[in-house]
C-alpha cells in the first residue's frame, strides 16, 4: 500500500514543532549542562553528526527520483519532510548557541530551504495546479522564427534519443541520473536542447517569478549546503587545532593541523 500523503495541516503542525523545539532548546541553554553548550563537545559532536545523517535523506530522494528508484514517492516525500526538520533541530542544538561564527550560516540555509519547501506545498502547488488547468493562450505563441527553431529542435532531440533511450518517446522523456551515467554527453546534448526548447516557449514566462525559480533557488541552496557540511567536515576532520584555537580538541579527528595559524 502506497504511504498516505502528508497533507497542509500535518505538515503545519510539523513545521511549527520543530520550529518550538529549537526555539525551547535555545531558550533553556544557559541551564544546561556545560557539554551541551561547548561547540566540539562530544554530546554536541555526535548530534551534528546525526542531524547530517538525516539531512542526507533528502539528498536520497532527489537521487533516487532522478535515478529512476522511487516507486513510492510519497514515501520518500515524507521521509524528506521529517527527516529535514528532526536534522534541522539537530543541527540547531549542535551549533551550541554560537550563531556568529561561518557555520552558523549553514543553519541559515536550512532554514531558507525549509521556508522555500513550506511555500512551495502550500502555495506554489496550487499555482501549479492552476498552470496545469490553464488555457494554452496564457503561453505566449511563438513567432514564425521560433516555431522554424522548434521543430529544429524536435528533430535534433528525437535524434539524440535514438542512441540515448531508443524506447523513449521525446514528448514525454526527461534525463535521469543513470543517462547522466551512462552516456554524459549525450544526456547533456539533450538537456541543452531542451532547456532552449523551454525558453523559446517561454515557459517560466509564462507561470510568473516565484513559481519559475522556486525550485532552483531550493535545488542552489541545498547544493551550498552539502558543499558547507562538506567544507565543516573537512576542517574539523583535518584543521582540528584551527578550528579548536589553542582551546581543547574534544571531537573525533584526524589531525590537529593550523594550531598556530
Amino acid at each position: 500500500m502506497p504511504a498516505p500523503d502528508i497533507d497542509d495541516r500535518k505538515l503545519v503542525r510539523l513545521v511549527a514543532a520543530a520550529a518550538a523545539a529549537i526555539a525551547a532548546w535555545f531558550a533553556l541553554r544557559p541551564w544546561l549542562a556545560p557539554a551541551w553548550r561547548e561547540p566540539g563537545s562530544p554530546v554536541l559532536y555526535l548530534t551534528g553528526v546525526a542531524g547530517v545523517v538525516l539531512l542526507l535523506v533528502p539528498a536520497a530522494f532527489a537521487l533516487a527520483k532522478r535515478a529512476g528508484r522511487s516507486r513510492d514517492p510519497r514515501r520518500w516525500f515524507n521521509a524528506h519532510v521529517t527527516c529535514s526538520l528532526a536534522g534541522a533541530a539537530l543541527i540547531a542544538v549542535h551549533s551550541g548557541g554560537f550563531l556568529r561564527r561561518p557555520p552558523a550560516l549553514l543553519l541559515a540555509a536550512i532554514v531558507a530551504l525549509a521556508a522555500l519547501g513550506v511555500w512551495a506545498r502550500l502555495r506554489g502547488a496550487r499555482r501549479m495546479a492552476e498552470t496545469f488547468a490553464s488555457k494554452t493562450h496564457v503561453f505566449a505563441p511563438p513567432d514564425a522564427a521560433a516555431r522554424e527553431r522548434l521543430r529544429q529542435l524536435i528533430a535534433e532531440k528525437r535524434a539524440l534519443l535514438k542512441d540515448l533511450d531508443a524506447k523513449a518517446n521525446e514528448g514525454t522523456f526527461s534525463v535521469t541520473l543513470s543517462h547522466l551515467l551512462r552516456r554524459p554527453r549525450l544526456a547533456l546534448a539533450y538537456r541543452r536542447l531542451a532547456r532552449e526548447e523551454s525558453r523559446l516557449l517561454g515557459t517560466r514566462r509564462a507561470v510568473g517569478t516565484a513559481q519559475a525559480w522556486w525550485r532552483p533557488l531550493h535545488m542552489a541552496l541545498a547544493w551550498i549546503f552539502v558543499l558547507g557540511v562538506a567544507i565543516h567536515v573537512a576542517t574539523v576532520t583535518l584543521l582540528a587545532g584551527y578550528v579548536a584555537d589553542g582551546g581543547p580538541i574534544t571531537w573525533w579527528h584526524l589531525r590537529a593541523w593550523g594550531a598556530g595559524w
